[in-house]
């Protein structure tokens, strides 16, 4: 089933590639899959601001990303 949305994905495109290919490397890699999404939530719009086409994303994908970076360093990032 995976593999044939993963068709659908324009895998000519960086911007839409690049966070795919982290979610599905990272789900394995973080042994979780909360954590492989976070992942791709997060660099899609990082992506997408670096390549010119930061706009192209709803405001809203850009919010949860700063959140889950804030979630990723100040909360999962204790120390002691």
């Amino acid at each position: 089933m995976m593999r044939q949305n993963a068709r659908k994905i324009d895998w000519d495109d960086p911007s839409e590639a690049v966070p795919v290919f982290l979610t599905v490397v990272g789900i394995p890699l973080s042994s979780s899959i909360a954590d492989g999404l976070a992942l791709g939530f997060v660099t899609y719009p990082v992506v997408k601001l670096l390549g010119g086409r930061g706009r192209d994303v709803h405001w809203l994908a850009h919010v949860i990303a700063v959140l889950l970076v804030a979630d990723f360093l100040l909360v999962r990032n204790r120390l002691g």
